[in-house]
C-alpha cells in the first residue's frame, strides 16, 4: 500500500475499488518500476514508504528475492 505521499508517478499506482492504492504490477508479479536488466528501481527517489523500509540489499529484501525466485 501506497500511505504517504512520496511523489510516486501515476503511471505506477494503481487504485483498488475503494481508493487504496498500491504499486502496479506487471503480468507476472514484477513491480513496473524496477528496471529488469539493473533491477535496480526507476523512481528511487520517489519509492513508497514500503521500499523505503526494505532497504536495497538488506536481509528482508535477499530473503524476499530468494521466496520469489524459489516459489
Amino acid at each position: 500500500m501506497i500511505i504517504s505521499d512520496t511523489g510516486v508517478p501515476e503511471q505506477f499506482i494503481l487504485r483498488d475499488q475503494y481508493g487504496g492504492e498500491t504499486m502496479k504490477r506487471l503480468d507476472d508479479g514484477w513491480c513496473a518500476a524496477l528496471d529488469r536488466e539493473t533491477f535496480m528501481c526507476t523512481i528511487y527517489e520517489n519509492r513508497p514508504w514500503i521500499c523505503r523500509y526494505f532497504e536495497m540489499g538488506s536481509y528482508e529484501c535477499i530473503d524476499e528475492r530468494v521466496d520469489f525466485f524459489n516459489s
